[in-house]
């Protein structure tokens, strides 16, 4: 077995369960793109089993922290069979269900959406990879699923110097989907759509803003970055009599308006947008519009802290502009995917946002990622998705 050992002092996150060896940790040692390494102390005392990405800034990612642990097919099938456990008892109300998040399941840069009887799988590591046919015989064999389509052309890839990889891995079959997801039904394209094909992390996020389009009678709604429609269908589902819907993709917007049609919603109530939300908010400003309901879901601005103030002058200048345009009594969902940026600073962001804007709020609620999306006490990097509930004040 290869070994790596640290620098000293540098084994504190390790003792922590932080699954996450960075390269100016290591002192010496190195292995092959995913190979199993035992990660040792500056003193020699075992720390973890980890796999070694030798391209990567994250050098390791640990695979367990018993030093009796075998690190085998077998290993990783009782992992994937705790991971598929846990969403069973979440009872997730839809067909679409996050199966495996990566480190905060135990398997790093690994992560698997199941659609009705479809598996997408992500491999994003060099671990990950390195073991990509035992995984997918154990999805196979621990989920009963037919198919497995891989989707393995996130930037995380080429960050581990890996290429992109999409297509079937066991089986075929059509790459276009329906789910039902609250009792509506979102169709999807496992090959060509973001991440696996849908936003999964807003399933409870949509079925909350459907309930606050409801609970205000919100006639106007703004969808910002709308991509297929989830929260379209959700506001129209809240009884929104006209819902504007903005995304800078053709193809997203053509997929949203067929949600609308799917869920038997009058296209008159929905408007599609295809143009840019920034110059969008303040084209609606100076004409005078404005909203009962607003929502902001802009992609990742901030994948790292490095990317933190640039995106957090981006973020400002969406709520600020959104604020604005929000109706007194009106609610406004705002959210960062960004791991760069944490829950605290973004709350600093919307509430200078609201200052500049000349708006006051109350915070209502606090959103994050659906539970079948995790984090773990050792992990908190797994809260990626946050997000804010702002009741506009009159």
């Amino acid at each position: 077995m290869k070994v790596i050992r640290l620098r000293e002092g540098r084994e504190r996150s390790l003792l922590r369960r932080h699954p996450w060896i960075f390269d100016s940790a290591v002192a010496r040692g190195g292995a092959d793109p995913g190979e199993t390494v035992r990660v040792e102390g500056h003193d020699g005392r075992f720390l973890a089993w980890a796999a070694f990405s030798p391209a990567s800034k994250i050098r390791a990612r640990a695979w367990s922290f018993d030093e009796a642990q075998r690190i085998d097919a077998a290993f990783l099938g009782n992992r994937l069979a705790q991971a598929v456990a846990l969403r069973a008892r979440l009872k997730v109300p839809s067909e679409g269900v996050r199966l495996v998040h990566g480190e905060s399941d135990g398997l790093p840069g690994f992560v698997v959406d199941r659609y009705g009887d479809t598996l997408v799988a992500q491999f994003l590591s060099a671990g990950a990879e390195r073991w990509k046919k035992n995984l997918a015989d154990a999805l196979l064999d621990v989920t009963g699923a037919q198919r497995l389509y891989e989707r393995s052309d996130a930037n995380a890839r080429g960050l581990e110097g890996l290429p992109e990889v999409t297509g079937w891995l066991r089986g075929e079959g059509p790459t276009e989907l329906t789910i039902a997801e609250h009792g509506w039904k979102f169709g999807l394209d496992i090959a060509g759509g973001h991440k696996t094909g849908f936003y999964l992390d807003q399933r409870d996020s949509r079925a909350r803003f459907a309930d606050w389009v409801a609970r205000l009678e919100a006639r106007s709604v703004l969808n910002c970055y709308c991509y297929t429609g989830g929260f379209t269908v959700a506001a129209l589902a809240g009884g929104a009599t006209a819902v504007t819907s903005i995304d800078s993709s053709g193809p997203a917007l053509e997929r949203a308006r067929a949600n609308v049609a799917l869920n038997g919603f009058d296209a008159s109530r929905a408007e599609f947008l295809d143009a840019d939300v920034n110059a969008s908010l303040r084209r609606f400003g100076e004409a005078g519009r404005g909203f009962d309901a607003i929502v902001l879901d802009p992609p990742k601005l901030a994948p790292t802290v490095a990317h933190a103030e640039k995106a957090a002058r981006a973020y400002k200048d969406i709520n600020r502009l959104a604020l604005k345009l929000l109706a007194p009594g009106g609610v406004l969902f705002t959210f960062s995917c960004s791991g760069g940026i944490s829950a605290d600073l973004f709350h600093k962001i919307v509430a200078s946002a609201g200052t500049d804007a000349g708006v006051d709020g109350y915070i209502a609620d606090r959103l994050g990622a659906a539970p079948d999306h995790p984090m773990t006490l050792a992990f908190p990097e797994g809260e990626y998705l946050k997000g804010l509930v702002v009741i506009r004040k009159g």
